[in-house]
């Protein structure tokens, strides 16, 4: 059961991944801010269901994903200030559904 809870989790986060990165392809982001930010939701995907926090998965997965992407924003920041608005809308957004996906699809002990 544990190897297909970390499967599930890594899709789950694939998933993230590449739901984040579309608009970055279509503005022509390059490879490197691609796969960061891929490899960004990947490592959230099996992060957030294992957290174990006494709060609602929502709410778990959008205080980590917030929590992880601040780093990322004050890189970006420094060159494009108002980039920031979408990052942290986006890891919000994914980060409450990576919350509740890992909460419905992880198998229970």
């Amino acid at each position: 059961m544990k190897k297909i809870n970390f499967l599930i989790a890594l899709f789950i986060g694939a998933f993230a991944g590449t739901v984040d990165i579309i608009p970055m392809i279509l503005q022509n982001l390059n490879f490197y801010a691609c796969s960061s930010a891929f490899i960004h939701w990947l490592v959230l995907g099996t992060i957030i269901p294992y957290v174990t926090w006494n709060v609602k998965p929502w709410l778990k997965g959008l205080v980590i994903a917030e929590l992880t992407s601040m780093p990322i924003a004050i890189i970006v920041a420094e060159k494009e200030p108002i980039s920031i608005i979408p990052i942290l809308l986006f890891s919000a957004v994914l980060g409450i559904l990576v919350g509740i996906a890992g909460n419905k699809f992880m198998l229970k002990n």
